[in-house]
């Protein structure tokens, strides 16, 4: 039986990596495991399925912007800030774009420099797992500020509704939204802090050479948020957003002209 010591001259990972399956055990791999081909076959499917179908909406509802950034949970609420009255946010609607979305860019490229990193160094630089964690904990602290404004936002605007003697009660359609992009949020935010827990040892803790948990709380976490975000799509809810008479039958408050010169 050949022993780990048997394989000295073999590289297992980065860019001079010779050390193939034919070659080399599993186990000496980063993930110490050999990706189930099934798991991977059926995200690909469901993945694939998932991107036509968003395609397909965006076309038919003309959501070119959700279309590109619809992996950030956080544009559709911002368009139900606009639907529901921006004079119940905290900041002008338009703040949420210039904050969260950079938020979020700038949280993928430190994921995608400390995995560069981690590639060119074969898993062996501390600073490249450093690097990944903290572009995770960002998009983590992020994603918990966007969720508390957005609790304060929908704590305001019930207020106010309970105030308004005219008021109509909510579509049904947009509280299925509501709904669906919260529950995507949530399961993002599951994802990162797993990913956070993963790498907190670098390559060698257990989290990272288990297969199990690595497909339930990253692959089926982002699956099903991109699911979510299809009953949650903004073409259907806010088709109507440009008629007044539309915004009024589902019971939204249509803004003023001072509360459109603001955004």
């Amino acid at each position: 039986m050949s022993s780990e010591s048997d394989y000295n001259n073999y590289v297992t990972y980065g860019p001079n990596a010779n050390c193939t399956l034919a070659l080399c055990p599993a186990s000496l791999s980063v993930y110490q495991y050999r990706p189930t081909l099934g798991g991977n076959i059926a995200f690909l499917v469901l993945f694939g399925l998932a991107m036509l179908i968003h395609i397909g909406m965006g076309l038919k509802w003309r959501t070119w912007f959700f279309v590109i950034c619809m992996f950030w949970g956080c544009v559709d609420e911002m368009i139900g800030i606009l639907y529901l009255g921006p004079q119940h946010a905290r900041f002008r609607p338009k703040a949420y774009y210039w904050i969260f979305i950079p938020c979020d860019i700038l949280s993928l490229i430190l994921q995608a420099v400390g995995g560069a990193l981690s590639s060119t160094s074969a898993g062996g630089s501390k600073n490249a797992v450093d690097v990944s964690i903290a572009g995770l904990s960002f998009q983590v602290f992020t994603l918990c500020v966007f969720i508390v404004l957005s609790l304060e936002y929908a704590f305001r605007w019930q207020k106010a509704r309970r105030a308004d003697a005219n008021k109509k009660p909510v579509s049904r359609g947009f509280k299925v939204f509501v709904g669906f992009l919260s529950l995507s949020i949530l399961l993002i935010l599951i994802r990162c802090i797993y990913r956070i827990d993963e790498l907190s040892d670098g390559y060698n803790g257990p989290l990272i050479h288990d297969e199990g948990l690595f497909i339930g709380l990253e692959g089926v976490m982002v699956l099903v948020a991109v699911y979510c975000l299809m009953i949650a799509h903004p073409g259907p809810v806010f088709a109507g957003l440009d008629d007044e008479k539309a915004i009024r039958d589902a019971g939204m408050p249509v803004e003023s002209e001072r509360q459109k010169e603001a955004m």
